[in-house]
């Protein structure tokens, strides 16, 4: 049963906004889906804030510890969204799905919803060319010993066929027999070393290809929808071989692709680092005390990744900003028009 706060939230907020001054901001609460959501939806309303507005980004329910989309979407939807309250959430496979199910058309179909364009979060904190940048934030050391852009793209390209494969069934009713679980098991890395990464290249494209024949003898009639979908995906929806990476399923890639990887060259930089200090120490004190001081100034590289904002220069983002801008527009042309009627009246 609703709670009489949440049946009332929306018509307070423009009740409250009514009777402020003109000269005060209004407020806008936009709703996530997790606690790591509200740094990252933060940083992307901040630059939409002026003096005749501001965000509050906040959890669905403040009765109620429920996280996730469907608890945001049905906590936005039961409360009568509008100017004043809008849902930020995680796009998943729902906009790459195009209205294939009741979840997809409320998310593409609402324009009180903003998603990420990106699969989540954390494939746009995992933005590629960002990737150096946050081993150097992590370990003080801007030596490139591996280069992470090159390696993810490669990982990209070799997974994309598969990828469309697994578009291809979640816009079908047997989506089960392919599911965003079975096709993330198939793309994991298993092994990495930094002195072979081709070999694991060439593992992950041999489990591909694999995987893929399986599919093709399973749908031999699949051919032309198929190849209509990879237009689809690469034509109106911008979605190259290179940027797969940001439309799988975001904790998988983050914690079993791209933290792997970016552990093992971050401790290669540190102890890189630690090995000219022992080098250039004069004594004994001074080697310790370096080291220490070192040690203290390292971060943990997956808490730099999870506030890393470079994804503001990504493809996603620009999109996203651009649906806020609308809305954002489409606000201040509602208030002028209410602002007349009153005078008028």
């Amino acid at each position: 049963m609703k709670t009489l706060r949440e049946n009332i939230t929306s018509k307070y907020l423009e009740a409250a906004n009514r009777l402020r001054s003109k000269s005060a901001r209004r407020r806008i609460v936009a709703y996530v889906e997790s606690y790591d959501d509200v740094f990252f939806w933060r940083t992307v309303l901040s630059p939409l804030e002026d003096d005749t507005r501001y965000f509050e980004v906040m959890l669905p329910s403040h009765q109620r510890l429920e996280r996730g989309k469907k608890s945001v979407l049905m906590n936005l939807l039961s409360q009568q969204v509008g100017e004043d309250m809008i849902a930020c959430v995680d796009a998943d496979y729902d906009w790459l799905i195009q209205g294939a199910t009741h979840t997809s058309r409320q998310m593409i179909g609402n324009p009180y919803v903003f998603h990420t364009y990106a699969y989540a979060i954390e494939n746009l904190q995992c933005y590629a060319p960002s990737l150096h940048d946050v081993c150097v934030m992590a370990t003080l050391n801007d030596h490139q010993v591996f280069d992470l852009e090159e390696f993810i793209r490669q990982y990209s390209v070799a997974i994309f066929p598969l990828f469309v494969w697994s578009v291809w069934y979640y816009r079908r009713a047997d989506y089960h027999e392919f599911t965003i679980t079975q096709f993330s098991n198939v793309i994991e890395l298993g092994g990495f070393s930094l002195q072979e990464p081709e070999a694991c290249i060439a593992r992950l494209r041999r489990k591909v290809s694999h995987k893929i024949s399986q599919l093709q003898q399973k749908n031999p009639d699949a051919k032309e929808s198929y190849l209509a979908l990879k237009r689809e995906l690469t034509g109106e929806m911008g979605i190259t071989p290179d940027t797969t990476y940001l439309y799988i399923q975001g904790h998988h890639f983050f914690n079993k692709v791209v933290l792997p990887v970016m552990n093992k060259v971050c401790s290669r930089l540190v102890r890189e680092r630690e090995q000219e200090i022992r080098q250039q120490a004069i004594h004994d004190t001074q080697r310790r005390n370096e080291l220490s001081c070192y040690s203290h100034s390292t971060q943990d590289v997956e808490q730099m990744l999870k506030k890393n904002v470079a994804f503001l220069q990504s493809e996603p983002y620009r999109r996203l900003r651009s649906d806020l801008e609308r809305f954002v527009a489409g606000r201040k042309t509602a208030a002028a028009t209410n602002d007349l009627s009153r005078t008028q009246a």
